[in-house]
C-alpha cells in the first residue's frame, strides 16, 4: 500500500516562499547535564539472550544481567513495531498516541485502509494552467499545500526535555515521520521506519531481466524487461510522482546497459555516471536526479534521490536489481526526514550518502525471490555496516542528554532468518533452517560487542539503557480473520472473495455483515453511525463483541488441535484516552506459531481459515502481548518488578528531574513497583 505522493513543485512561486535557517542545537557540547543513552535494538527477544549469556556467547549483556540490570520488557497491545514505539515515545497507549495497528482503516469510507503512522493529505486547489494545477500558498490566494503529516499523537517525552533546555540525539527512531518539530531547538532527530522512498512507497526496488516482455508491478518493487540487441539495452529509472499536474504521472530517468560480449561483467551508463560491475557485485550509491515538468513560464523541478544498482547475473538470463530509490540526504529539497532540517545534511557531509527509508532491508525482494538468500544476507549486512557508521558519528558528537539510537537488523533479518525448534521451516531445509536461525545468534553476538563498546565509553558516568520493543517467534500458520468471519456468519455473502479488491473475487455485501477483520490484529463492527455502512446497532454492541470473542477463543488449529488464538482483547478494556473509540473494537492475540495471514492484511479472503504459511517471511511478534515480551537491560540496577514499554518515557524524565505528567502511567524503572500492581505499566 502507497501512501506517499511527492511534493516537489506543489507551491508556486518558490522564490516567494521564505526559507527560514533553522537554528541547530546538533553540535553543541555543553556536558552540563546528565548522560542518558538508550540503545533500541528492534524485535531483541528474551529467550534468545538469555539461551546466548547462558553459554557465555552475550559477555557484556550478562554483566548487566548478573549486576540486576536486566529484565522482561511488557510490549504493547498488539506487538507491533509502530503501536510499540509509539508506546515508548509518549509512555502511554494507543488510546494517546492513536497508532493501533500498521494499517487503519477509514470509516467514512467504510474500510478504505491507510499507513496509521503518517498520511499525506493532497491539495484540491489550484491554478489550473494547461495540463497543471499549482497551489498558490501566499496570500491572497492561500491554497493548501499538498502535505505528509505526522499521525502519531500525544506528547513524545523529548518535547518536555526540549522545553527544559536538555540536549536530544535521536537516531533513526520509528513512528516519527515526518519529525515532530523541536520547539525550542535542543532536539536533533533523524527519523526511521515510516519514511518513504521517492516513489512513495516503504520500499520500492526496480529489477530489470531479459526474459521477460512485460512489466510487472509487484508488492514491494517492479520487474521490468531488459531488451539486449548486439549487447545493448535500454530502460529507465521510475521515479517520484509529478504532482504538479492535473493528472499525476511518475518521472524517470533513462539508462543504458553494455554486456560484455564474453565476460561476466556490465557498465551501466545513468545520466553522467558510469557503473562498471562485476557480476555479483554491488555498486556504490549513485545519484539520480529527476526533472519534473512545470509550465513554460517556470522552471522546471528537480528531484535528487540515490540508489544503488546489484549485477545479479549477466548470462544466460541478464538480472540487474536496484535498490528503492532513496531521498538523498545531501539534497532532501523539501522532504523533512530529519529535525532540525539542515541536520541530515550534517550527516551526509561526515558520512556520505546512506539509506533514508525507513525500511533498508529489502525484505521484499527475498519473499518475492528477486533475491537468494545469501544475496538478501549481503544487503542486510550493508545496512547493519552503515548503522555502524551513524553510531560512531553519534558516539563522536555525543557530550550529554539524551541519546537514542536505533538498530532494524535485530528485526528484519528476524523476519527472515528466524527459526526456531524442530518444527518444518516454511521454505528452507531442517539444515538451511538452522543455519539462517545461526545468523541471527551471530547478529546478538555482534550487538553485545555494541552494547559493550558503549559501557566501556561511558559507563562509569552515562546511565545505559538496552532495550527492545518485542520478542519473536515462529510464523508457521496463518489465520485468515475474514473467512472465518464469514463462516460464521458475521460476513456476507456467503461466497465473497475480499473488502475491497474486485479482482480477488466478490465484494462483501455491507448490508449483510456485521464485522469485519482489517490490519494485522484488529476486528471491526460495522457499527451504525460510524462505518459508511454500518448495520449494527449501537444497543448490539456489546453482546455481540462478547460472542465473537468467545468464538475466536475456542478456535482450535485442525492439523493438530492446538488454540490458534491466545487473547482477544477489548480495546475500551486496555486502551485510555482521547483516541481510544478510534481503534478496533477487539484486537486479536494470537498464540505463538500462528499470525494472521497476509490476505487478512489487506482485506482478501481465502478458502481455508488456518493454512500454512509459506513465506520466506517466517518469523514474526504481530501476536498475544505477553508471549513475545522485549527486554530492558540496564548498568543500573531495575527494580521495577513489572516494567513495560511506557514505563521509559517517566524513567526518561525523573533522569532529568523533570516532573512526570499525568498523561504518562509507567514507574521509573529505578524505584520498586511490586510485579502485578494494577497501573497501566502491569496492564500491558
Amino acid at each position: 500500500m502507497k501512501s506517499y505522493r511527492f511534493l516537489q513543485a506543489t507551491s508556486v512561486p518558490a522564490a516567494l516562499l521564505l526559507a527560514g535557517a533553522a537554528f541547530s542545537s546538533c553540535h553543541r557540547n555543553t556536558n552540563e547535564h546528565p548522560q542518558l543513552i538508550i540503545l533500541g535494538f528492534d524485535g531483541m527477544d528474551p529467550r534468545l539472550c538469555e539461551r546466548l549469556m547462558n553459554q557465555g556467547r552475550l559477555p557484556r549483556l550478562a554483566q548487566l544481567r548478573d549486576a540486576g540490570g536486566y529484565r522482561h520488557l511488557g510490549t504493547s497491545i498488539p506487538p507491533q513495531s509502530p503501536v510499540a514505539w509509539s508506546n515508548f515515545i509518549t509512555g502511554a497507549d494507543a488510546g494517546v498516541h492513536g497508532i493501533f495497528d500498521f494499517i487503519h482503516r477509514n470509516p467514512a469510507k467504510q474500510c478504505e485502509p491507510y499507513y496509521s503512522a503518517a498520511e499525506t493529505i493532497h491539495s484540491d486547489d489550484g491554478w489550473e494552467v494547461g495540463k497543471h494545477k499549482l497551489p498558490l500558498t501566499f496570500w491572497p490566494f492561500s491554497h493548501n499545500p499538498t502535505q505528509t503529516l505526522l499521525k502519531r499523537n500525544g506528547t513524545p517525552f523529548w518535547d518536555y526535555l526540549d522545553e527544559a533546555g536538555i540536549p536530544i540525539r535521536i537516531y533513526d527512531i520509528p513512528s516519527n515521520y515526518p519529525p515532530s518539530p523541536s520547539h525550542h531547538g535542543h532536539m536533533c532527530c533523524l527519523a526511521g521506519m515510516g519514511v518513504p522512498d521517492l516513489l512513495g512507497g516503504y520500499g520500492t526496488y526496480q529489477y530489470f531481466v531479459s526474459d521477460t516482455i512485460r512489466s510487472l508491478e509487484e508488492p514491494g518493487g517492479y520487474r521490468k524487461p531488459l531488451i539486449f540487441q548486439d549487447n545493448f539495452a535500454k530502460s529507465s529509472l521510475i521515479g517520484p510522482e509529478n504532482t504538479a499536474l492535473m493528472k499525476s504521472v511518475k518521472a524517470s530517468v533513462p539508462f543504458q546497459v553494455y554486456r560484455h560480449p564474453q565476460e561476466p561483467n556490465a557498465r551501466i551508463e545513468l545520466q553522467d555516471q558510469v557503473i562498471v560491475l562485476k557480476e555479483g557485485e554491488w555498486s556504490d550509491w549513485c545519484k539520480v536526479d529527476y526533472e519534473l515538468d512545470m509550465p513554460s513560464f517556470l522552471p522546471n523541478t528537480h528531484v535528487s534521490g540515490i540508489c544503488r544498482f546489484y549485477l545479479q547475473q549477466v548470462r544466460p538470463i541478464f538480472r540487474l536489481y536496484v535498490t528503492p530509490i532513496n531521498i538523498d540526504p545531501s539534497d532532501p529539497g523539501d522532504q523533512r526526514i530529519t529535525e532540525p532540517p539542515d541536520f541530515i545534511t550534517k550527516l551526509t557531509k561526515a558520512l556520505g550518502l546512506f539509506y533514508t527509508t525507513g525500511f533498508q532491508e529489502d525484505h521484499k525482494a527475498l519473499s518475492n525471490h528477486v533475491f537468494q538468500d545469501e544475496e538478501y544476507l549481503q544487503q542486510v549486512r550493508y545496512v547493519l555496516k552503515e548503522r555502524m557508521q551513524l553510531l560512531h558519528y553519534a558516539m563522536e558528537n555525543y557530550r550529554d542528554g539524551l541519546l537514542f539510537f536505533y538498530f532494524s537488523s535485530t528485526d528484519l533479518q528476524a523476519h527472515m532468518f528466524w527459526w526456531e525448534g524442530d518444527e518444518p521451516h516454511p521454505t528452507r531445509s531442517p539444515e538451511s533452517a538452522r543455519r539462517f536461525n545461526g545468523v541471527i545468534e551471530d547478529l546478538y553476538v555482534e550487538m553485545d560487542k555494541v552494547v559493550g563498546s558503549v559501557v566501556d565509553r561511558y559507563g562509569s558516568k552515562a546511565t545505559i539503557l538496552v532495550m527492545s520493543d518485542h520478542g519473536f517467534c515462529n510464523f508457521r500458520r496463518q489465520f485468515n480473520v475474514n473467512t472465518w468471519l464469514r463462516d460464521q456468519g458475521y460476513l456476507g455473502p456467503g461466497n465473497c472473495g475480499s473488502l475491497l479488491n474486485p479482482g480477488a473475487g466478490r465484494l462483501v455485501d455491507w448490508a449483510r455483515t456485521r464485522a469485519y477483520g482489517m490490519g494485522l490484529n484488529g476486528l471491526y463492527l460495522n457499527l451504525r453511525g460510524r462505518e459508511r455502512d454500518g448495520i449494527v446497532e449501537p444497543s448490539e454492541r456489546e453482546a455481540l463483541l462478547e460472542e465473537i470473542r468467545g468464538k475466536l477463543l475456542a478456535v482450535r488449529d485442525p492439523l493438530d488441535g492446538q488454540p490458534v488464538i491466545a487473547e482477544v482483547y477489548r480495546s475500551d478494556k486496555v486502551y485510555s484516552g482521547p483516541f481510544a473509540a478510534t481503534g478496533p473494537d477487539l484486537v486479536i492475540g494470537y498464540n505463538r506459531g500462528y499470525r494472521a495471514s497476509w490476505a487478512t492484511t489487506q482485506g482478501d479472503l481465502e478458502d481455508e481459515v488456518i493454512s500454512k504459511n509459506d513465506s520466506e517471511w517466517s518469523a514474526d511478534h504481530c501476536i498475544a502481548a505477553d508471549q513475545v515480551p522485549g527486554v530492558i537491560f540496564s548498568n543500573r540496577p531495575i527494580l521495577h518488578g513489572a516494567p513495560s514499554l511506557i514505563d521509559l518515557a517517566p524513567t526518561i524524565l525523573e533522569e532529568f528531574a523533570i516532573p512526570v505528567p499525568e498523561v504518562m502511567k509507567g514507574k521509573s524503572l529505578f524505584k520498586p513497583v511490586t510485579a502485578g500492581v494494577t497501573n497501566a505499566a502491569a496492564k500491558e
